[in-house]
């Protein structure tokens, strides 16, 4: 099952994917898509790692994630992606010419209907605020706002987080 959960900064969207594939009863492997290239995003992904149980697998992977996700996605696995914004992110500063943000956002929407086990996508919802000064920043919410539409069109469930409260927007189960 592919679960994207979404939602504002610090509004509870990664505690609710931890809790979710905790209740899953599988073995989870956290995917990490932050770089901490300042001590403030040093600190944030350390907080992370400190809720986190012990013995989950960690695999960091900044670029790649569509081949990471083939490479460990397993029937009794529970992947917890966390986040795809900044993963965007990771990508936008990285592509020179457009093509490399191209190729991995096609390649993850052409893997995750293929995935066995479970994957928890954690992503931002930054297109609710004013519209942002500077090109990159439109460019990045633009894209954000794309990724999150068309992953959302794959999910089975869709779950939006306001101040720790989910809100299902898509559930099979319901």
């Amino acid at each position: 099952m592919i679960e994207l959960i979404l939602g504002g900064a610090r509004s509870g969207k990664s505690l609710l994917a931890e809790k979710r594939a905790l209740e899953s009863a599988l073995a989870v492997t956290y995917l990490a898509t932050a770089q901490a290239h300042d001590d403030e995003m040093a600190q944030r992904i350390a907080h992370h790692q400190a809720r986190r149980p012990a013995v989950w697998e960690l695999i960091e992977e900044p670029l790649h994630l569509a081949a990471m996700l083939q490479a460990t996605a397993a029937d009794e696995r529970c992947l917890v992606v966390d986040c795809l914004t900044l993963w965007l992110s990771n990508l936008l500063f990285a592509d020179t010419d457009g093509q490399l943000l191209a190729q991995e956002t096609a390649a993850l929407l052409d893997v995750l209907p293929r995935l066995p086990g479970r994957v928890i996508l954690v992503s931002n919802e930054v297109g609710l605020g004013i519209i942002p000064l500077g090109d990159i920043t439109r460019r990045f919410v633009d894209e954000a706002g794309r990724l999150n539409q068309r992953v959302a069109a794959v999910a089975q469930r869709v779950t939006f987080v306001a101040a720790g409260l989910p809100l299902e927007l898509k559930n099979p189960a319901a």
